[in-house]
């Protein structure tokens, strides 16, 4: 992902009050706009439509691909083997959507990291602007000199850096942990419920400070009596692993880079006086099994199937064959996120890899009574609720997984908090059908 030649607006860390602007525009932007008045419009008596904003001139979003609405039949292509009948067949319809061709890398995610370190830094610099009703904003013209090879600065932000007694030979590094960012966002969900019709949209606004940096030591928590201290050493810091799928993020963390992304782009599109948009965030899980079937709604595998290999005898995907020979399929861990061949939507690894979170809750039952129109379940668990609500589905099996669980239909759970050495993710946006095309 590449850096925009243009400032754009911030969202201040702890204690801020920048990322309430952004939430207010994202609440602006699904609830409606009051048209703005043109002295072209006729004054004659009649009614004249009076667009919302500016023409709609959003390109496509580089990146990623667009899955067009269609009904399939979710759920298993193949014998249940484990009887859990967790995951029963029905057709369900799905809205068109776009979605990332590939997991998010290490490198677009260290561009979030990155501008999380920024943001924090230029507040302890001093690096911003004062705008009416005492909300500031980063400086990003300045924030963006900053020199983080430049030994004054590190002194001039040494609340960012490992105290002295974790320090390595004396040697000053940002803290991790300390890269916190702040979310806001609004409960649709609950705000939707009829008894609350008339309550304060305030009571509908979750905000939490998150630390957003990868767990790198999953690789070694993960797999008990095994050698993978490498991985945990360069597997996020190395350029070498630079478009490899990012890992050891948890639920939590994915979901705020989807905000950031949204506030972001909104930002930028908002400095251009131009519309925004809904926002970029975790596919619900029907989503993403439609996507990964790739139109083919009865097959086992996103190439079709009811095979793991090709006709040369190929794996068609990265993950552990046989009873154990990892490196067979040409990775011993992850590989590139566009490695191997896309589907017929023209994504990459919807099976194997790593797997994905989805938004959707884990509930045995679910498919039971979900919707046949987008069918989702969602739970927005809280830090008191028990263990069991905090389950996420995650899909498409990974690298260290056994052939059943790359099927597009096979169901898996993590916990919301948790990360994982074999678990990243991959975005969708919500855009209208009118993308690429000038507005009318």
């Amino acid at each position: 992902m590449k850096k925009l030649s243009l400032p754009v607006k911030s969202i201040t860390m702890k204690n801020s009050l920048l990322a309430m602007l952004g939430c207010t525009a994202i609440v602006l932007s699904g609830c409606g706009k009051f048209g703005k008045s043109k002295s072209s419009v006729p004054n004659d008596g009649q009614l004249h439509g009076v667009a919302p904003a500016s023409k709609y001139t959003l390109p496509k979003p580089p990146g990623m691909v667009y899955i067009p609405p269609g009904t399939f039949h979710m759920g298993p292509s193949d014998e249940d083997i484990n009887y859990a009948f967790t995951a029963r067949n029905k057709q369900v319809s799905i809205s068109g959507f776009w979605m990332d061709a590939t997991e998010i890398t290490n490198n677009e995610y260290r561009f979030f990291t990155n501008w999380v370190r920024d943001s924090i830094a230029a507040k302890l610099l001093g690096y911003v602007k004062q705008s009416e009703g005492d909300v500031q904003y980063i400086d990003w013209e300045k924030a963006r000199t900053i020199k983080w090879d430049d030994k004054d600065i590190f002194e001039r932000v040494e609340a960012m850096t490992v105290t002295p007694d974790n320090r390595i030979f004396g040697r000053k590094e940002i803290d991790p942990q300390k890269l916190i960012y702040h979310s806001e966002t609004f409960d649709y969900k609950e705000a939707a419920k009829r008894e609350n019709i008339n309550v304060p949209r305030g009571q509908f606004i979750v905000k939490y400070d998150l630390p957003i940096y990868p767990d790198t030591l999953v690789w070694v928590r993960d797999f008990s009596y095994s050698y993978n201290e490498p991985m945990s050493k360069q597997y996020f810091s190395h350029p070498a692993f630079g478009n490899y799928p990012v890992v050891g993020v948890s639920w939590k963390q994915a979901t705020a880079f989807c905000e950031w992304r949204t506030l972001y782009l909104n930002s930028f599109l908002e400095s251009k006086k131009r519309s925004t948009e809904s926002g970029f965030r975790l596919p619900t899980e029907s989503e993403w099994e439609y996507a990964a079937r790739g139109g083919r709604s009865q097959a086992p595998y996103p190439w079709g199937g009811p095979y793991l290999r090709n006709r040369k005898g190929c794996l068609m995907a990265n993950f552990k064959p046989g009873r154990g020979n990892y490196p067979e399929d040409g990775g011993l861990y992850t590989v590139r996120a566009d490695a191997y061949w896309p589907n017929d939507f023209g994504l990459y690894n919807m099976a194997g890899n790593v797997s994905e979170w989805t938004s959707s809750l884990f509930y045995e039952g679910g498919y039971n009574f979900q919707h046949d129109l987008n069918p989702d379940i969602r739970w927005n668990a809280k830090e008191q609720d028990p263990p069991r609500m905090k389950r996420k589905v995650i899909r498409g099996g990974s690298w260290k997984d056994v052939g059943y669980f790359l099927q597009v239909s096979s169901r898996a759970y993590e916990y919301q908090d948790t990360s994982k050495s074999y678990i990243g993710f991959r975005s969708v946006i919500d855009l209208p059908p009118a993308v690429g095309k000038k507005g009318k």
